[in-house]
């Protein structure tokens, strides 16, 4: 019932996915803005290199006579192609620090705006909840502003907790996959194996982390509370959440690759946005289900537990205010 009642209130807040769609793009373009202000000289000094051109000229000029049937200066231009690669090699290596200096920009950027992002997806699960629980329509700006606070301090944690693991899993499993296990196996099962952990990693991540937001924003509880809370898996069924993120993930990745090669990359407009919708939408539904607590799928509909559990003395003066 879990995703019958995710995607009904995903349907029920579909509008927070075009907000979310214009937010991540503000957020992306300044970010583009701020990479490439930064490492516009750096590659202007590589693209004017004298080796890369003459790289980029052999390739050409390689492709050219391949294509024209005339092979007898494939062996001379490879040749040279070689010369300049090695040159270019050595280019690369009085860089260093710039490259140190580059790697180093793209990563704080990155991490920024993640944290931005986060800010965003706080401010969408906030809604959700105001719909789920008072059917109000909360404004995405002045839920975002009202929440600024508590959505700052959530992503000082989260954002670089969740991107060591990113890191820490996508660099361990593309060195065992792609180097260690590339020696026997075929690239394309060694590509199915490095999908697969990756999904499974995250929804190990998701599963873990599923609550701490439900927890800060439903549940009321502090910075703190929130953490222990959702690493506490006691009594919370991980293993069912854990499957659950699993088929999840898989059908948002397969719509997302749908949409890259159906749509020609177009329907990521749509689809990316929505991903982080159906997660949030997925994680409001399974908090609201495990502790009880009756909640709207859509105008029509009520989701209400066997038993509806009592507020709480300190829930009950708190109310549903954010």
């Amino acid at each position: 019932m879990k995703f019958k009642h995710t995607f009904n209130v995903f349907v029920d807040n579909f509008s927070i996915t075009y907000k979310q769609l214009l937010y991540k793009l503000i957020v992306a373009v300044i970010s583009c803005a701020v990479i490439f202000a930064g490492l516009s000289p750096f590659i202007r000094s590589l693209l004017n290199s004298d080796s890369l051109t003459r790289i980029l000229n052999g390739v050409k000029e390689f492709l050219i006579n391949f294509l024209n049937g005339d092979l007898s200066e494939l062996s001379n231009i490879s040749h040279k192609v070689k010369e300049a690669y090695a040159e270019f090699m050595v280019l690369l290596e009085t860089k260093t620090t710039q490259i140190v200096l580059s790697i180093t920009l793209i990563i704080a950027v990155y991490a920024v705006g993640k944290w931005f992002t986060g800010l965003g997806n706080y401010a969408a699960a906030a809604a959700i909840n105001d719909k789920m629980t008072l059917r109000a329509n909360s404004p995405f700006l002045s839920t975002l502003i009202r929440n600024l606070k508590e959505a700052s301090l959530y992503n000082l944690i989260y954002v670089p907790l969740t991107l060591l693991f990113d890191i820490a899993v996508g660099v361990a499993m593309f060195y065992f996959i792609f180097y260690l296990l590339s020696t026997f196996l075929p690239f394309l099962i060694c590509l199915f194996l490095f999908v697969l952990v990756i999904v499974m990693a995250n929804s190990v991540k998701m599963t873990f982390t599923s609550d701490w937001l439900p927890a800060l924003i439903r549940g009321k509880m502090g910075q703190k509370a929130s953490f222990i809370y959702t690493f506490s898996r006691k009594g919370k069924g991980t293993l069912n959440v854990l499957s659950n993120f699993v088929v999840l993930l898989l059908i948002i990745f397969g719509l997302n690759v749908a949409a890259l090669f159906c749509t020609l990359g177009a329907g990521l407009i749509i689809t990316l946005p929505a991903s982080s919708v159906i997660i949030l939408s997925f994680q409001m539904v399974n908090y609201f289900d495990r502790e009880e607590i009756k909640y709207f799928v859509d105008k029509n509909n009520i989701v209400k537990p066997l038993k509806e559990r009592a507020p709480t003395r300190e829930e009950f003066f708190k109310g549903d205010e954010n």
